[in-house]
């Protein structure tokens, strides 16, 4: 169900919720499979019986429809990928994060000074202490990292160690033979917290002809084996666009340079088509 938290400012709404007030900003009929979704957005006191808006939730839906600036978080967990991100607007900038098993995610005003702080978080970036690898570098291919990854299900009633020296055969057997990098990405697809990666995107030039723009990273969080820069395949990556052979790069990054990372994803004034954005 969507609600609203007047004390701190945030909404909850899920996918169907947003395409209903959309429409209704827009002056247009819902359409019937959305019928439920406006019933409850009636029932929450966010829309009244003739559909308008509640006052509160203008800034919120005018900014979701006008971004100047997306950046979405994608995250890979144990229970699956989670969408979150922060839509950047004339005047308004607002985050939205999922949670696991529920269709709403939590939207929330932002103040631009705490843009990079919001993003960092909903990766929890954490500057823990962490273990020594073989190697801070690891060079391989898609194949390699499929054939450990494919390994998971079968680890269950073995120890740690003989979790690792399983996914390393399946390793060795698919083409990685230096061994402190096979030891290395053992351990870290055994020790793999989550991954994520992050985009951003906005109205911006190419050689001064307007053109949308997109650039991100991905990371690995291995908690505490640290933080893993995947360099290649390099974000963004369409659907499609690697395969098998494609070359896999990842590199130990600190916490300091995860959000060195971020802050470097937002685009700059003279990156924009026009009317440039502060920030």
């Amino acid at each position: 169900m969507p609600s609203y938290d007047s004390t701190r400012g945030r909404f909850r709404l899920a996918e169907s919720h947003l395409a209903v007030l959309g429409h209704r900003l827009e002056g247009e009929e819902v359409p019937s499979e959305f019928e439920e979704a406006e019933r409850e957005l009636c029932e929450a006191g966010l829309t009244d019986q003739d559909g308008n808006l509640d006052f509160a939730l203008t800034p919120l839906v005018s900014t979701l429809r006008t971004p100047t600036v997306v950046l979405h978080v994608e995250a890979l967990g144990e229970y699956g990928t989670l969408h979150h991100g922060v839509t950047i607007g004339d005047g308004y900038v607002y985050s939205h994060e999922s949670w696991p098993g529920f269709a709403e995610s939590e939207y929330v005003r932002l103040e631009p000074s705490m843009l990079v702080w919001a993003l960092a978080r909903m990766v929890n970036l954490q500057g823990e202490e962490t273990e020594e690898v073989a190697t801070p570098e690891v060079d391989a291919t898609m194949a390699v990292l499929d054939a450990g990854l494919a390994t998971l299900d079968s680890l269950r009633g073995l120890t740690a160690q003989e979790g690792i020296d399983r996914i390393g055969e399946a390793l060795k057997s698919a083409g990685l033979t230096r061994k402190s990098q096979l030891s290395t990405l053992a351990k870290l697809i055994a020790g793999m917290r989550c991954s994520w990666r992050m985009t951003a995107a906005w109205q911006g030039h190419d050689e001064g002809t307007p053109a949308m723009q997109v650039r991100g990273f991905a990371v690995w969080d291995c908690g505490p084996l640290g933080y893993w820069h995947r360099e290649l395949p390099a974000e963004p990556v369409l659907p499609g666009q690697v395969d098998d052979t494609a070359r896999l790069k990842l590199v130990r990054v600190d916490a300091k340079e995860v959000w060195q990372m971020i802050t470097d994803l937002l685009p700059r004034t003279d990156e924009f088509a026009s009317s440039p954005h502060p920030g």
